[in-house]
Order: structure tokens, then C-alpha cells, then sequence
């Protein structure tokens, strides 16, 4: 797994840098993952059809609408997978993993997409597979600003909030959480068959 660590980048930008990765891992045929995060922002997913009161930046991920700002990390995958079902379990367990060493209420919701503490949505995903490699990935509340991610439902669903790590009392950097997801990501495709 090839590390690419981008810091705080604009979404425009790390859409066509994550398109020109996507083409390398096609040629070289590695796995490649983004750490990064974004401004303050809102995308949505390209089958989402709901206008929202803030403005939004069109993605071609699958999912609704997802808030990104500071605090937040975000894990691109651009990761050789001919099973795309055994290439998400394989990502559920490396955060899985996580969530039940710092915060085990943390449930997996399969029909929302997402990690939920009740109805506090601490992680996103939304994934999309193109000639046999994953674009996009997982945003993490590390440490956000909730009031911000409070202007819209997660994922445009009714009675569901945001929440964050820090909000949960589990108080870690943005750096010490990357190097655990990182070394749990590692452990989950050590097998390299995806």
C-alpha cells in the first residue's frame, strides 16, 4: 500500500489528483491511499436529486450529501479490486477495528452507509469502481466544527446528526488517528487479493 499524505487540499483539486492516481494505479497496479482533508465544503453524490440550503459541489461518488471542513480525515482509495464486496468488508474491518478499541457503541449501518453511535453519524463512506480500481473512500470526524456539519442531515437522513470523536470524549489527533487507520488498513489487505 502506497501512502500519498495531501494535507488540507480544495475538493476541485483532490478530485483531479485523485483522477490522475486512479490512472497510475490502473499502469502500476498497486494500492494507493489519500490522507487529506478538506475545507469547509459540501458534495454530493451523482445520484443525489434533493436541492439542499447550502451550496454543494457535484461528486461521482455513490451516498447523498456529506459535509467536509478541518477536523475531519479523509481516506481515498485507489485500490486494485476485482470483488468490490470483499474490498468494502475488508475496509469495514480495519474501522471496525478502530471504533472498538476507542468508542465500541459504534455501530456499522449497512443501509446508511456510515458508522452511527444511535443516531450520531461519526464516519461516511461512498465508494465508485472504474476500470478495476475504487476512487473516493471514508471521512472520519476527527474533531469538527458540528455546528458547521449541523446545517444539513448526514446523508439526507431524517432524525440523524453529526458527531465526532472529540464530541464523544476520545480525544486524539488527526495525525495519531491516520497512523492507527493506516496500520489497521495494512493489517486488513495483507492478503493483497481484492
Amino acid at each position: 500500500m502506497i501512502l500519498h499524505q495531501w494535507g488540507e487540499l480544495g475538493y476541485t483539486e483532490t478530485r483531479e489528483k485523485m483522477q490522475e492516481l486512479h490512472q497510475l494505479a490502473q499502469k502500476d497496479e498497486q494500492n494507493h491511499l489519500i490522507l487529506c482533508s478538506h475545507p469547509l465544503l459540501f458534495t454530493i453524490g451523482s445520484a443525489e436529486k434533493n436541492s439542499f440550503n447550502v451550496d454543494v459541489i457535484q461528486s461521482d461518488r455513490g451516498g447523498s450529501i456529506t459535509c467536509h471542513s478541518p477536523g475531519q480525515n479523509i481516506y481515498y482509495f485507489c485500490f486494485q479490486v476485482k470483488n468490490p464486496a470483499k474490498f468494502y468488508k475488508k475496509v469495514l474491518t480495519a474501522f471496525e477495528a478502530f471504533f472498538m478499541k476507542y468508542l465500541p457503541e459504534v455501530i456499522y449501518n449497512k443501509d446508511q452507509a456510515g458508522f452511527y453511535i444511535q443516531n450520531r453519524k461519526i464516519a461516511s463512506l461512498g465508494f465508485r469502481y472504474s476500470q478495476g480500481v475504487t476512487l473516493h473512500g471514508v471521512a472520519l470526524n476527527v474533531d469538527v466544527d458540528l455546528d458547521f456539519h449541523s446545517q444539513v442531515n448526514p446523508c439526507n437522513l431524517k432524525g440523524i446528526v453529526p458527531t465526532s470523536l472529540a464530541n464523544e470524549g476520545i480525544h486524539l489527533t488527526q495525525e495519531a488517528v491516520n497512523k492507527e487507520i493506516v496500520h489497521l488498513l495494512e493489517e486488513s489487505f495483507d492478503d493483497a487479493t481484492v
